[in-house]
């Protein structure tokens, strides 16, 4: 995973996430991309600071519906597709 955390993830190519810890990268990378603070985007969200917290640590607890619509707040989608033969 790419460690440039500046740099908002529209103009990058798609991410293979195999973790909680994959994902809480992602969305940490997208919102300082997007230049907020954790409380910013928990008040877009309409949730606690926690959740954000939660997520970008890699909480593999943490409830997907609201990690969903995390991503979605952050400009960010999930898109499932069959492994390629590299990663069987």
């Amino acid at each position: 995973m790419d460690a440039t955390t500046d740099t908002p993830l529209q103009d990058q190519t798609p991410q293979v996430v195999r973790t909680a810890l994959d994902v809480g990268q992602l969305v940490k990378r997208q919102r300082n991309g997007m230049k907020l603070r954790q409380l910013d985007v928990a008040g877009l969200a309409n949730t606690g600071n926690r959740l954000i917290v939660d997520v970008e640590n890699g909480k593999p607890t943490v409830q997907l519906q609201k990690v969903l619509d995390l991503l979605d707040i952050l400009g960010l989608e999930v898109v499932i597709q069959p492994k390629t033969s590299r990663t069987l």
